[in-house]
């Protein structure tokens, strides 16, 4: 039986804890919807509405120009889009990483994959919520570089990857997580293309 999380638990214990997090997860049951929508959802969809506040209500500082504000239909629209990728990123990321085992000496298994692209990416949907502050988005980067600790930790645990080709690995997963990024972030902002200047406060 799959196992039921509690997204604000679990996700503490994956930034504060990861190693024996790591151990946990490795011997639960995961399905992919219960994973995905009890998940991976609840924690984009918190990071994508604190961006939708952030660059509609509260605005970015453009100095001289004044504050800019995103109309709020627009930021509503960059949010779900956000969601939506989010869930199919982390699908697509964990195929790649089941596909990409082999190759670096891991065994495949599908359901640990899916674990592994999901949790790793905890701390950038949690760096995300600092983006209410848009002048604070610029910390996601932190984010982005534990969630890379985080996968180090995690492939040779659930992918059982051996420890000498675990950098190779991780390093080929997150060439393909940027890609997917890049591609996600190019579809996300079709739903809200910035204007050359500012609206008349």
């Amino acid at each position: 039986m799959a196992h039921s999380i509690n997204v604000v638990e679990r996700a503490k214990s994956v930034v504060m804890s990861p190693d024996s997090t790591w151990a946990a997860i490795a011997s639960e049951r995961a399905e992919a919807a219960p994973l995905i929508t009890g998940y991976v959802l609840p924690l984009a969809g918190a990071a994508a509405v604190a961006q939708a506040i952030g660059m509609s209500i509260i605005g970015q500082n453009l100095g001289l120009l004044g504050t800019y504000r995103m109309p709020l239909t627009t930021a509503l629209g960059m949010a779900v889009a956000s969601l939506v990728f989010a869930a199919v990123g982390v699908f697509v990321l964990s195929i790649i990483i089941d596909a990409l085992a082999p190759t670096f000496g891991a065994e495949r298994n599908r359901e640990q994959a899916l674990k592994v692209a999901a949790y790793s990416g905890t701390p950038v949907w949690l760096a995300g919520l600092l983006q209410i502050v848009p002048v604070l988005g610029v910390l996601a980067l932190i984010g982005a570089l534990y969630a890379l600790y985080l996968l180090y930790l995690g492939l040779p645990r659930l992918m059982k990857a051996p420890p000498d080709k675990t950098l190779g690995y991780v390093g080929a997963v997150v060439v393909c997580a940027i890609v997917i990024g890049l591609i996600g972030s190019t579809l996300v902002a079709q739903f809200g293309v910035y204007p050359l200047a500012p609206p008349a406060l």
